[in-house]
């Protein structure tokens, strides 16, 4: 049997009024498609666990988002999760800016993308790794700074040892 957790309870809560009713809903949503799914709060929003994050929801000032964690492995043929749908503008979840319940993919759809998540999650698939960037950075140091680093060849020999971020950080 799957898991609320009382702190959902107190976000929905605590969520602009337009929002309530679209948390609310999504919330049902995922708990009748995977009975077993557990409800935390990440990064101070809910989440829904099943055998490793599955999805997630977060409600902001004028609109809420509803996304997956695997988003990229789910059969859309209508592109609900797609910018075709997403007329509300770019958001963090995959669904845009959803502002009502009118917004919302039919429900038929999103208990669909639910099932295929948890079916991923029982498979175990995990998501591909990003590829990693072969093209150098280049990092601009300010002329008054390397100027003062050549005035000491001790500190420009640490700051050379430096990795990109750290250079950057200390540039910033």
């Amino acid at each position: 049997m799957g898991i609320k957790d009382k702190r959902v309870d107190s976000y929905i809560a605590k969520s602009a009024d337009f929002a309530k009713p679209i948390l609310s809903h999504l919330r049902e949503l995922v708990h009748a498609a995977c009975p077993d799914v557990e409800e935390t709060m990440k990064w101070s929003f809910p989440h829904f666990d099943y055998k490793g994050m599955m999805c997630s929801m977060a409600a902001f000032k004028q609109h809420a988002v509803f996304g997956f964690w695997k988003s990229k492995l789910l059969n859309d043929p209508k592109n609900y999760l797609g910018e075709k749908f997403n007329q509300g503008g770019a958001a963090m979840g995959n669904m845009g800016r959803i502002a009502s319940l009118k917004d919302l993919p039919p429900d038929k759809a999103i208990i669909d993308f639910i099932r295929q998540a948890k079916k991923l999650n029982d498979d175990g698939v995990k998501l591909p790794p990003r590829p990693k960037s072969t093209e150098k950075k280049e990092l601009i140091v300010p002329n008054y700074l390397m100027g003062a680093l050549r005035k000491n060849k001790k500190a420009l020999a640490t700051f050379d040892g430096f990795s990109y971020s750290n250079k950057k950080e200390y540039i910033e």
